[in-house]
């Protein structure tokens, strides 16, 4: 790899963080925006036009608050908790590629931040550390009710953690690879007629393991109808019940990065990513109607990926928060029962199911 292509990626890498934050930052935002809109009421409209400066004025209050830290508490781990939470979230989202590969000459830069071959791996080693900034925060607190919150968040992370990762063997064994962008890139048909690219999403390969998969992002992210770790009638916050300033605005950023980033895996696995349809005529219809370059052409191709890619994990995003302002939470032990009883059992019935089914030809 040239110095300059190192330079191009790591321009990557700042923006995809970037973008990870302002999109968290404005999900802030959107979440209540939505939840007016759905309980026909006014949203946020006082801070700049139509409220759109309320996530600044937001971020304002967190930096400007008091620092508090609670008697008893360890005030290095009181501190690691939240920061170690938001490292995590940041860190799962440098290996999901948002586009196909753009072309320079002969540079060519992937819209990716890293390119690893076990890039589901490496997302679901790193989310599984982000368990850790809960349980640290929680028990560094010295707070019964955030000790509570934290395990129940530890608990609910692992149980649900075995579901969603047996969904996904399913998918490895139709792509066989673990690699994200291998498996965006097998999720398209050249020479199938217009909608054919749709067709070949895992979703319609995979649709019991899209659900399963779709129950356990809203359990990992402690959404309703699972935020069991947050409830506030039983445990006040939960695990950041004694968190104030920046600190507890680090927990709120980190859940909507994890919710950018499960839904932009989910957008990956099973909805094709970076495919659209009607993407290869449209690529004919640059190179040879339009009279561009083959550069230019293969780049504004590109770039129609990256905003099919957004536009699903927006809409993913709208889905996370329709369902929250919908359904109500569950019971905790209803919650460990439909992990431990339905869903593992199910993801492994699916596991044999898939296996039958490539053995038979019928999935390739």
């Amino acid at each position: 790899m040239t110095f300059e292509t190192l330079g191009w990626q790591g321009l990557v890498i700042l923006v995809v963080f970037g973008l990870s934050l302002l999109i968290a930052t404005y999900c802030t935002y959107a979440e209540r925006v939505i939840a007016a809109f759905m309980q026909d009421r006014v949203g946020p409209d006082r801070a700049g036009p139509y409220g759109l400066a309320q996530p600044l004025a937001d971020a304002v209050k967190m930096f400007t608050k008091e620092e508090f830290f609670p008697g008893g508490a360890s005030k290095a781990l009181f501190t690691l908790g939240p920061c170690l939470a938001m490292t995590t979230a940041l860190m799962s989202s440098a290996v999901i590629p948002f586009g196909n590969a753009m072309q320079f000459g002969d540079t060519s830069v992937h819209l990716q931040g890293i390119e690893i071959n076990v890039g589901m791996l490496y997302i679901f080693g790193v989310v599984s550390l982000g368990v850790y900034g809960v349980m640290i925060g929680g028990w560094a607190s010295n707070n019964k009710f955030s000790l509570l919150g934290a395990i129940r968040a530890a608990s609910q992370n692992i149980s649900y953690e075995l579901a969603m990762g047996l969904a996904l063997i399913a998918v490895l064994m139709i792509s066989g690879t673990l690699s994200l962008r291998e498996i965006t890139l097998q999720q398209t048909n050249p020479g199938a007629w217009h909608l054919g690219d749709i067709f070949a999403w895992n979703v319609f390969k995979q649709p019991i393991g899209f659900i399963i998969f779709l129950v356990c992002a809203f359990a990992e992210t402690n959404r309703t109808p699972f935020d069991l770790p947050e409830c506030e009638t039983e445990l006040v916050g939960g695990y950041h019940t004694e968190y104030s300033s920046m600190k507890l605005g680090l927990y709120l950023f980190s859940e909507y990065i994890n919710i950018l980033v499960v839904t932009a895996v989910m957008s990956v696995l099973y909805f094709g990513g970076f495919n659209y349809p009607f993407q290869y005529e449209f690529l004919d219809f640059l190179s040879n109607k339009a009279g561009l370059s083959a550069d230019w052409a293969h780049n504004i191709f590109v770039l129609m990926g990256v905003v099919a890619m957004f536009m699903k994990i927006f809409m993913g995003i709208f889905f996370f928060m329709w369902v929250r302002w919908t359904l109500p939470r569950f019971r905790y032990d209803q919650l460990m029962r439909l992990g431990w009883t339905i869903l593992i059992p199910l993801a492994i019935f699916n596991i044999l199911l898939t296996g039958g089914l490539i053995t038979t030809g019928i999935i390739k």
